[in-house]
């Protein structure tokens, strides 16, 4: 008899994950490396948390799952008023197709609604954190590279889902 084979292909070319039967060990294929597309927008959502941290806001949590959909950053904002911010980060790299904002259209905001209804509904972030007991809010901030010699353009639009 041969024995299991682990890490395979199937017919379709595509990882086959195998489990050994006695351990109990899985063997899956290695993790996929990140773009530069997804290094360049998980730079940008560091750099909103950073500056958002030196705004005084409290980052609760970052690249939350809530089922299908992702929040990029969760963060309670000092205020005035005080409020439970979901923010969603949009990064572009050139304006070939439209500003970045432009990019935030009917179908992410209704994933974000659906997210945010189920936030709600389970009353807790999904590692168990606390989702404070103030009004929420949610966010969109985009950014766009350095021109000239400068900085990041970032721009803050607060309660995005609002019109």
């Amino acid at each position: 008899m041969h024995p299991p084979r682990r890490g395979g292909r199937n017919g379709s070319g595509n990882r086959q994950v195998s489990a050994d039967r006695q351990s109990g060990r899985v063997d899956r294929p290695p993790a996929v490396s990140r773009t530069p597309e997804q290094r360049a927008g998980d730079a940008a959502e560091t750099l909103v948390a950073d500056r958002l941290a030196a705004r005084g806001w409290t980052i609760l949590a970052r690249n939350v799952r809530v089922g299908r959909k992702e929040i990029d950053i969760v963060a309670l904002d000092p205020g005035p008023p005080p409020a439970t911010v979901l923010v969603e980060v949009r990064w572009r790299a050139r304006r070939d197709f439209g500003l970045p904002e432009e990019t935030f259209g009917w179908r992410k905001r209704a994933h974000l609604r659906a997210a945010v209804g189920r936030l709600v509904e389970a009353g807790a972030l999904p590692g168990g954190g606390v989702l404070p007991a103030a009004p929420l809010r949610v966010d969109l901030v985009v950014v766009e590279p350095a021109a000239a010699g400068r900085g990041p353009v970032v721009r803050h639009h607060r309660d995005a889902l609002a019109g």
